[in-house]
């Protein structure tokens, strides 16, 4: 992967909406990703963490929280692009998020981000990125998101 993609300045910002920023690399989810993903939220369903009795489920194997992949996020950004401007980047909150295709652990991903939105607000700038994170060799995508970030000062 090459280096993210820095963004100088808002007018540089506001030029990419509408436009794909990039695809990151390949990362495969492995069972312990998902293992100490359950230990920190406390959600430690059997389809997640019980490699036995998954294979007799529904996906044949344990499959990744779709939260798991959803706080990736920051991950995939970080490897597309950075904001060269304003004091702070704030995680604003979320817009629409679809978790449209489970993640079998042991299986690969990557996001696409887009753009979508650049608005002036009192409080800084307002940044809305959509995501697609896509399983490799698999049509329909794991996760469509939009994410809300504020920048300051």
């Amino acid at each position: 992967m090459s280096s993210p993609r820095t963004i100088a300045d808002l007018e540089e910002l506001k030029a990419l909406v509408g436009q794909q920023i990039g695809t990151t690399d390949w990362i495969e989810v492995t069972q312990e990703q998902v293992d100490l993903f359950a230990d920190a939220t406390g959600d430690h369903q059997w389809i997640h963490v019980d490699v036995e009795r998954a294979k007799e489920g529904p996906f044949g194997g344990t499959i990744a929280h779709g939260f798991l992949t959803l706080s990736m996020l920051p991950s995939f950004g970080a490897q597309l692009f950075s904001i060269g401007f304003g004091a702070a980047r704030l995680n604003y909150g979320l817009g629409t998020v679809r978790f449209t295709n489970p993640v079998p652990v042991g299986s690969r991903i990557r996001a696409t981000a887009t753009f979508e939105e650049v608005n002036d607000l009192p409080k800084g700038t307002q940044v809305l990125t959509r995501y697609v994170v896509e399983i490799e060799g698999v049509e329909r995508p794991a996760v469509v998101a939009q994410q809300i970030t504020l920048i300051t000062g």
